[in-house]
C-alpha cells in the first residue's frame, strides 16, 4: 500500500510537521493553564490566610459530598473524592482542596468549565491527623464541606 503526501513533501518532513504542530497546539493548553493558578493562595502559610486569598467565608453546603478516610495509614497519599450535586449548586466554577495543619494549607485547586458534572478524585498528602475542606465557588459565592481524617504516618516530612 502506498501512501501519498502532499507535493513536495516526503515522509521524514510529513512526520517532522506532525509532531512540531502537535507540541504547538499542547502549548496554549499549559500557558492558559499556569494563568489560573492562584498564587496568593497556594502561598498562604496558614489556613485562615488561604481562605481569605480564595473569597469570602465559605457556608457549609449539603450539596457538596466530600469523602475522606476515617484513617489514612500513609499521609503522603491520602485519597479524596469529591461530588458537586448540580441541583443544589448550580454553575460551580472553581473548587479548592485545603488541609489544615499541612505547611501550606492548599493542597489542589481546579478550574471548573460551565455546565461540567463536579467529580473529583485525587491523593493528597496530610501532614497530621486535622480537617479536610472542600471548598467550591458557585454563583460568585463560596460553599464548604469538610471531613477529618486520622494520619498514622505523616505525609509532610514526618
Amino acid at each position: 500500500m502506498t501512501t501519498t503526501y502532499p507535493k513536495g513533501i516526503s515522509r521524514r518532513g510529513w512526520l517532522r510537521w506532525t509532531v512540531i504542530l502537535s507540541a504547538a497546539a499542547a502549548i496554549p493548553g499549559r500557558v492558559w493553564a499556569a494563568v489560573a493558578r492562584p498564587e496568593a493562595a497556594f502561598g498562604a502559610t496558614a489556613l485562615d490566610e488561604a481562605l481569605a486569598a480564595l473569597g469570602d467565608t465559605p457556608q457549609v453546603h449539603e450539596g457538596i459530598q466530600f469523602m475522606t478516610p476515617d484513617i489514612a495509614e500513609n499521609g503522603a497519599v491520602v485519597p479524596i473524592r469529591l461530588q458537586v450535586d448540580a441541583e443544589a449548586l448550580p454553575n460551580v466554577s472553581k473548587v479548592s482542596v485545603l488541609v489544615e495543619m499541612n505547611p501550606n494549607p492548599l493542597a489542589a485547586s481546579f478550574d471548573i468549565p460551565p455546565g461540567t458534572e463536579v467529580y473529583i478524585e485525587t491523593r493528597v498528602k496530610v501532614a497530621q491527623t486535622c480537617t479536610l475542606y472542600a471548598v467550591v465557588e458557585a454563583d460568585g459565592q463560596l460553599y464548604m464541606q469538610s471531613r477529618e481524617t486520622k494520619v498514622t504516618l505523616g505525609g509532610c516530612g514526618g
